[in-house]
């Protein structure tokens, strides 16, 4: 198995636990459950934590990708750049996750206002989510390439 192959195993992950994340973190407001909320900072954690296991797979796997007839080298740059801004605000997501859960687990007053501050901060999150995971997709998938485009490759 090379980066590659582990890349492709491992890049739905991130996305995946911020979603996750967002709905426990949702079902811990909508029930005042302290456990939901602390439950759903730990997702974010490992979200971002995968995000860097993902982001190196990606940096091992782009010679490989590169050597394929018929991958456009300006998608892999394009995607490298919009993965590395959703690791930077994934990464902010579990910096903020982590003082979250430190708050939660010692009843700060500010609590409450940072678990609404990460569930807003959120939609950033998978906006970026989104541009990462789009151009990652355009590089091989040429059914998600508008015709347009689809003719050059």
């Amino acid at each position: 198995m090379n980066n590659a192959h582990l890349h492709l195993l491992l890049n739905h992950l991130s996305i995946t636990f911020v979603i996750i994340g967002f709905i426990v973190m949702l079902f811990g407001f909508l029930f005042k459950s302290d456990i939901a909320k602390r439950i759903a900072y730990l997702i974010f954690i490992l979200a971002a934590l995968f995000g860097f296991v993902t982001f190196q797979t990606g940096e091992g796997s782009k010679p490989l990708i590169e050597g394929i007839k018929g991958v456009n080298k300006i998608s892999i740059i394009t995607h490298e750049k919009t993965a590395l801004i959703f690791l930077f605000f994934l990464y902010l997501l579990g910096a903020f996750s982590i003082v979250g859960l430190w708050a939660n687990w010692k009843k700060k007053s500010f609590s409450n206002l940072l678990g609404y501050s990460i569930m807003v901060y959120l939609f950033v999150v998978f906006y970026y989510a989104i541009q990462a995971g789009t151009t990652g997709g355009e590089i091989r998938h040429l059914e998600i390439i508008p015709l347009v485009e689809n003719s050059d490759v």
